[in-house]
């Protein structure tokens, strides 16, 4: 959902749509494996349902798919692009699968959700780096001395801690 470079020069996987990092870099995968998430036991049948899917599009549309790769690392770029449109209108059978794969792929490189964010800032995470994320304080904290809107928007509450906490 976030194209990024090959990974290596034979990579098919990676379309390689875009210079950089893209979501596959930037953890989606460890992302989605993430215990808490409960998805890691479902991720082999999500690639049979859009291996499925990716099938189908290629045989409406024409398309002779290599039996060495799965159908949907076979599409092109484009014919990837198309499909995900496809599964992801309102009118799709399984469109939520598909926005919820498509928001945690997001969240990978946007956030890097799966990394505590002082560790991923720290490693250069390529999302974040891409963002301009700003480095943590030598405490790992984020402090902002200036407001973001350049202006104070509201009064602090008169029983907020030094932490930052409301008592």
């Amino acid at each position: 959902m976030v194209p990024g470079e090959k990974r290596y020069a034979s990579d098919r996987a990676v379309a390689g749509a875009a210079p950089g990092a893209g979501a596959v870099q930037a953890g989606a995968i460890a992302l989605l494996r993430l215990p808490d998430l409960g998805l890691g036991p479902l991720l082999p049948e999500l690639a049979l349902l859009l291996n499925t899917r990716a099938t189908a599009y290629a045989l409406s549309k024409g398309r002779v798919l290599l039996p060495t790769q799965p159908p949907f690392v076979a599409l092109d770029f484009a014919d990837r692009t198309e499909l995900a449109t496809t599964l992801l209108r309102p009118t799709g059978a399984d469109q939520r699968i598909w926005i919820l794969l498509a928001l945690f792929s997001a969240a990978a490189f946007d956030t890097a959700a799966q990394l505590h964010t002082v560790e991923a800032v720290k490693e250069r995470h390529p999302g974040l780096a891409w963002l301009r994320f700003p480095s943590p304080d030598a405490d790992g904290l984020w402090r902002f001395p200036q407001y973001s809107y350049g202006r104070r928007l509201a009064r602090e509450h008169p029983r907020t801690t030094t932490g930052g906490s409301p008592a």
